[in-house]
């Protein structure tokens, strides 16, 4: 049936989009060391990712508007499959960094079309779907990081490494378009009157983004510094160069493929608070106890905790009533992506002056915003927010 295939394709979308760039991820400590970089000029590099998501992020509702979820989340997909070559062939640090903001500013416009054409076939279903999208994506970020790993692990040229990928994940996308939804976007708010003051709106659409940013923080500073924490400071293999990014991916897929029960029993604030707290035992101790084994299982259950928190605040910002199509998610979207931006630089900055170990606080400091925020969630996340089509 149509709907069954749209899902489908919604699927492979996310499960590209998480393995584009974290086939990147394992590589961060040979780019650094083919360009010379510094920690801290390595973290201003990767800083450019989250500050193109900003700069194109706002402009996801317009262009959604003009061309369609479907076509935007394909398209700009491949594109952002394509830039991998250009990252693998950076040889200046500008060179890279502007890769990098390409890349990010791709992967804000796909994010925002991805989940409106997911959220459209959502209410297609009738029920509740969007979570598993987002546990494709984590699932698409394990395949990327493992691939990046091997690649690593076997020396294999940069350029070779990302352009097969870029060919392999450009190729899905593009097959996918045959099976989205056709015809123009829907919303589940068309039509429904503001019910809420215009103030009230922004502070919960501040709540949600500061809420999310806390995630991905999480998310991000894995990302960027869990290889090169591993190999300089812990001593580990290159083979084991993405063991903390694919760790906390693994653990994020089953918490999403699980936390709609969860959610269920225990409610979004529980939920989402327990998990909070327990990034911040988790890597606290990690960085207590500094080990190979403690750092991989440390943010594993980081992964864990912070499993359910964007695909819920994504589902809060489309249930606030009175916006037009897409714009809570793409308010959201942006506002997490300005609290992401500040921290590769900063813990960059901290690893040069103390150490990396110093700097990978910044995670635990993030678990702590998500105990105090997530109250938030308590009423508007996991609440179906959409009715059939």
């Amino acid at each position: 049936m149509p709907k069954t295939a749209a899902r489908v394709a919604v699927a492979a979308l996310f499960l590209v989009n998480g393995a584009s760039f974290a086939s990147v991820v394992p590589r961060y400590p040979e780019l650094q060391d083919s360009l010379g970089l510094s920690n801290a000029a390595l973290g201003t590099a990767i800083a450019a990712f989250p500050l193109g998501s900003l700069a194109a992020g706002l402009l996801a509702g317009p262009v959604l508007a003009r061309w369609r979820s479907a076509n935007v989340a394909v398209w700009c997909s491949a594109l952002l499959a394509a830039d991998l070559v250009v990252i693998g062939l950076a040889a200046r640090w500008w060179q890279l960094a502007g890769a990098l903001f390409v890349a990010g500013a791709m992967d804000a416009v796909v994010d925002v079309a991805m989940n409106a054409h997911g959220l459209r076939v959502q209410r297609a279903y009738g029920r509740s779907i969007v979570n598993s999208f987002h546990a494709l994506w984590s699932v698409g970020a394990i395949i990327g990081g493992l691939g990046g790993s091997l690649a690593a692990g076997v020396a294999a040229p940069l350029p070779l490494h990302f352009g097969a990928a870029a060919l392999a994940l450009a190729a899905v996308a593009i097959t996918s378009r045959t099976f989205l939804l056709p015809g123009p976007d829907d919303s589940a708010h068309r039509g429904t009157p503001r019910a809420r003051p215009r103030l009230h709106t922004l502070l919960v659409l501040l709540a949600l983004g500061a809420l999310c940013a806390a995630s991905a923080l999480v998310e991000d500073t894995a990302a960027s510094w869990g290889a090169i924490y591993l190999r300089d400071s812990l001593g580990a293999a290159a083979a084991l160069s993405g063991g903390v990014f694919v760790a906390l991916q693994a653990a994020q897929t089953v918490g999403r493929f699980s936390g709609d029960r969860l959610v269920d029993r225990f409610g979004a604030r529980t939920v989402a608070r327990t998990g909070g707290a327990l990034v911040v035992v988790a890597v606290g101790g990690a960085l207590l106890w500094p080990s190979i084994p403690t750092t991989i299982i440390g943010f594993a259950l980081a992964g864990w905790g912070i499993a359910t928190i964007i695909p819920a605040g994504f589902n809060a910002a489309d249930a606030v009533p009175g916006l037009p199509p897409g714009a809570g998610l793409a308010v959201v979207g942006w506002l997490y992506r300005l609290g992401v931006l500040a921290g590769p630089p900063v813990v960059g900055l901290l690893a040069d002056a103390v150490s990396l170990r110093l700097g990978l606080v910044v995670v635990p400091v993030a678990g702590v915003l998500i105990v105090l925020l997530s109250g938030r969630l308590s009423r508007a996340a996991w609440r179906r927010t959409s009715r059939p089509g």
